[in-house]
This record gives structure tokens, C-alpha cells and sequence, in this order.
């Protein structure tokens, strides 16, 4: 959400800043939204004035014994009151009117974010390790090859985008998850939370995904929405709250089941685990001081990549352009793993920071030791991993020869001392 009173301060920055991201001089339609408001708050406060003046005329009159002018004072606060509701009912329809049209449009981008239609201008930050070369399997064939990832079965359960796992595989995804959570909450000070995947409409608008996207999610026949990440609760958990600034920085962590749509993604990575409509993830979320944010960006993109390289996975960090971001983002890093299967880089991970987008959408504030004023947190999320996508990383490029998966080192305290997974003997 958008501050109206930073357009009213410098409508063309603001026109300036969207401009970057495809939006064309939205300021002149949101200060117009604004002046009718605002004219009809100032309509409402004279009738709120005129009605207590003559509502005291009222009581005069009648202390002089002048029923006759008491009356007529009575009748003109009467449909002074009528007109105070009507203008008080314009400001309300008003005021949503311009809040909908503010939380339509996207964030500002950050001066630093490279300009770019899509993902074609994202630049490449960093790169580690070195991909893997060779005529490797995808992971879908390494999976059915081990008998161990099943497709069909899914799709009887629930159709297409989905899978079921068995044995060593369904324990390498749960091994993943549980290594990104204890990697997170023990060395890099996250807060591990357990969170509800149901939430209601204002959570999901809080973190912008409505009303703009509502496509991509699932809705229960009762109005709950399933989570497309973790990030809508954990940011949510200081929704309406006003901190303490020196609590600051709160880093959370959650490792859930998440679940997406795809409206958009029809023909897209029809076969295998890259998209689905469930998969798990673990979350990190962070919230900030106005000063930290960036710094904060940096530290959690690092706590990401961390996980890629203790699982010795070749990966690159790209900045995105400002054609490629996500809406509620200020500036973003995706991490993307080398999946040797299809010989290119894939997202793994995106770290983004919102400044205060997210935090006034939701109201969440916080106050200086000392301070009266309060300002709007600011808020970033990121992927630590998706652990799907690290599954068919792990696969892909921990192939061998005879079809087995070599387990990465860092995931043996997991895995109960397996360190290889073979094909199932009933497959």
C-alpha cells in the first residue's frame, strides 16, 4: 500500500518510480481521488459544527420559553443530521475507493534495481561452483526410475501437479526440510514458528496477494484461503501491533506445506516437481527497522544461499530488473540451483524487500524508545529453500552412473545413516 501523503509531496517521483515498472502517471487519478475525499471529510466536520451550534440554540430557546424557535432549531438539526450521514457515507465510499486504487498498484522500486521489461535484463550478482556437464536424467525419469516418485498415483488422488513419494525419497524431502529449518533457527538466529496454512482475507491482503492475484490461490468453501507460502503468516504475526523499535530486528522461520494454482502456468513444466500445487518450503521472514531494510536483504540472501552451499549445489544470484519483480517488492535476489538434469539454472529462492508496503497494509508499526511517532515496519521474505526444488536439485546432480542418488554429506545426521539411495526391490 502506497503513501498518499508521500504523492502529494512529489507526485512526479512517484510517477517516476511506477514509470520503471510499466505504470504510467498514476498520481494524477489518486490526488483527484484524494481531493474529493478530503473535500468531503471538510463537508462533514462544517455539518458536525453547524449541528452542535444549533443543537446548544436549541437549549437556549427553551430556557427563554420560546418553543417556536426551539422547534425550528430542532427541525434544521434534523436535516442537518441527514446531510451529516450523506457526507459522512461519500468520505467512507470515498476513502475505499482511493484505498483500492492504491493497493492495486505495485511498489516502488529501489534506485539500485536494474530497469528491465523481464527476466532477459535481471544481472547475475554472483555465481558459485561449477555445474555439472553431462548427459544427466531429469529428476522426474531418476525418481520413476527408483520407483520411488509417482505421478500416476498422484493423479488419481488428485490430478495433474501433484506427486507421491516413497521410501528414500519421501525421506530425502523430509531430511531437506528439517537441515534448512535447523540451519536457520541454530546458526543464523531465525524464530522457528508453527503456523496455521488457513488464514483469512485480511492476512492474505496483507501481504498482497489480494485482491490483485486471488487466481493463484486455493479458497475453502468457507472463505479460508491455503497459503502460497509462509511468508502471509509470519509477516502477519505483528499485523495491528505497534513494537518496541529496540525488539527489532524479529526473524521468523517455518517449515509448511504451501499451495499455488498456477493460473498462469498452463504448458508450463507440465512433468516432474518443479510446479506443483503443494509442495513444502521453508520461509524466512524478517522484520525491520525503516534504516535496516537493505542490510537486512543482504543477511537474508546470504542465510539462503548458505543452504546451497553446505549441499555443495552450483548456484547463481541475480538481481531482478523492475520489469521481473514481484508486486509487493522494493528490490529482489533470486537464487537460482544448476538442475543438471535440464542443463540450466532454475529458481530455488527469492529474497525480497517491501520497505513499508506490506507494513501499512497491515497497520504493523513501531516506536522508538522515547517517541510518541510511530512508523510502519518494513517488512522482507525469502525462500530458505524451497525444499521440492532442492529434492530435484539433490537428484539431478547427485546422480550415479547405476540410477542411485548419493546423499550430500551435510544431509547424513538425517537420514538415519543412509548415505545412497537405491531403487526400491518391489519397483
Amino acid at each position: 500500500m502506497h503513501d498518499i501523503n508521500r504523492i502529494r509531496r512529489d507526485p512526479e517521483g512517484f510517477d517516476a518510480a511506477l514509470a520503471r515498472r510499466g505504470v504510467q502517471t498514476p498520481s494524477a487519478d489518486l490526488l483527484a481521488r484524494d481531493a474529493a475525499r478530503r473535500e468531503a471529510i471538510a463537508e462533514a466536520q462544517a455539518l458536525q459544527t453547524k449541528r452542535n451550534e444549533v443543537s446548544k440554540k436549541i437549549g437556549q430557546a427553551k430556557g427563554q420559553g420560546d418553543e417556536a424557535a426551539a422547534a425550528g432549531y430542532m427541525a434544521e438539526v434534523a436535516g442537518l443530521k441527514e446531510a451529516l450521514q450523506a457526507a459522512e457515507e461519500r468520505e467512507r465510499a470515498l476513502s475505499e475507493a482511493l484505498d483500492a486504487a492504491l493497493s492495486a498498484l505495485p511498489n516502488e522500486p529501489l534506485e539500485n534495481v536494474p530497469d528491465g521489461a523481464d527476466e532477459d535484463a535481471n544481472v547475475e550478482i554472483r555465481k558459485h561452483g561449477s555445474p555439472v556437464e553431462r548427459d544427466v536424467p531429469e529428476h522426474f525419469e531418476i525418481g520413476e526410475a527408483l520407483a520411488q516418485m509417482d505421478f500416476d498415483v498422484a493423479a488419481k488422488l488428485s490430478g495433474a501437479r501433484f506427486v507421491v513419494l516413497r521410501n528414500g525419497l519421501a525421506r530425502l524431502e523430509r531430511a531437506l526440510g528439517n537441515f534448512m529449518l535447523d540451519l536457520h533457527v541454530q546458526e543464523f538466529g531465525y524464530c522457528e514458528i508453527v503456523p496455521p496454512v488457513l488464514v483469512r482475507d485480511d492476512a492474505v491482503f496483507g501481504t498482497g496477494q489480494l485482491p490483485k492475484f486471488a487466481e493463484d490461490l486455493f479458497r475453502t468453501e468457507d472463505g479460508y484461503w491455503l497459503t502460497p507460502t509462509a511468508e502471509v503468516t509470519l509477516t502477519n504475526l505483528v499485523r495491528e501491533e505497534i513494537l518496541a523499535q529496540e525488539k527489532l530486528p524479529l526473524r521468523f522461520a517455518a517449515l509448511t506445506q504451501c499451495f499455488r494454482s498456477e493460473a498462469g502456468a498452463a504448458g508450463r513444466d507440465t512433468r516432474g516437481m518443479i510446479r506443483q500445487h503443494q509442495f513444502s518450503k521453508v520461509e524466512l521472514v524478517s522484520i525491520v527497522a525503516a534504516e535496516d531494510g537493505e542490510a537486512e536483504l543482504e543477511r537474508k540472501t546470504q542465510c539462503a544461499e548458505t543452504v546451497l552451499q553446505k549441499l555443495d549445489l552450483p548456484y547463481r544470484t541475480m538481481a531482478l530488473c523492475t520489469g521481473d519483480m514481484g508486486f509487493v517488492a522494493r528490490k529482489t535476489y533470486d537464487i537460482e540451483v544448476w538442475m543438471a538434469g535440464q542443463q540450466r539454472y532454475r529458481e530455488i529462492s527469492s529474497c525480497s524487500y517491501c520497505g513499508d508496503f506490506q507494513g501499512r497494509r497491515m497497520n504493523a508499526r513501531y516506536r522508538a524508545e522515547g517517541e510518541k511517532a510511530t512508523k510502519f515496519v518494513h517488512t522482507l521474505n525469502g525462500s530458505g529453500l524451497a525444499v521440492g526444488r532442492t529434492l530435484v536439485a539433490v537428484m539431478e546432480n547427485y546422480v550415479q552412473a547405476d540410477g542411485s542418488i548419493a546423499i550430500p554429506e551435510a544431509l547424513h545426521p538425517y537420514m538415519g545413516g543412509m548415505t545412497v539411495i537405491s531403487k526400491d526391490e518391489d519397483g
